[in-house]
């Protein structure tokens, strides 16, 4: 199996994919999605995770990310939310070590009951009762 950290596969961006980029960032269709249209925004530095980018380098790619989520909604009217997150650290889950943020598109029925959203990273957490 090859190992997307050697070489980086978020560091060729002919490899990892394009779909739209500005001066510090590019977006990037996910490999393996969790729903249609899941999309990775990618710094072009190559730095470990969210916390390691520069002001400039957030900005970007919150840039990107507003304008694939307003493409998203212009193309398909069933998308009705999403999940934004990125893993910091193998022990969150990050496999490949160069920061990406997750755009996920969310519709109606995707899942039996979303409560908990980002939550069920940790299944046991999803779903709770709030306190009176």
């Amino acid at each position: 199996m090859k190992d997307p950290n050697n070489p980086c596969l978020f560091c060729n961006i002919k490899e990892s994919g394009l779909a739209k980029e500005n001066d510090l960032a590019y977006a990037s269709y996910d490999s393996y999605p969790v729903a249609e249209g899941h999309c990775l925004v990618i710094p072009k530095r190559h730095v470990k995770d969210y916390f390691d980018l520069s002001d400039e380098e957030i900005l970007a790619c919150n840039d990107l990310i507003k304008e694939i989520k307003n493409e998203i909604i212009e193309k398909d009217n069933s998308v009705k939310g999403f999940n934004i997150g990125s893993n910091a650290g193998k022990i969150s889950g990050q496999s490949i070590l160069h920061c990406h943020i997750h755009l996920i598109p969310r519709r109606a029925g995707d899942v039996e009951n979303p409560q908990g959203g980002i939550r069920s990273v940790i299944p046991s957490k999803q779903h709770y009762k709030r306190k009176s």
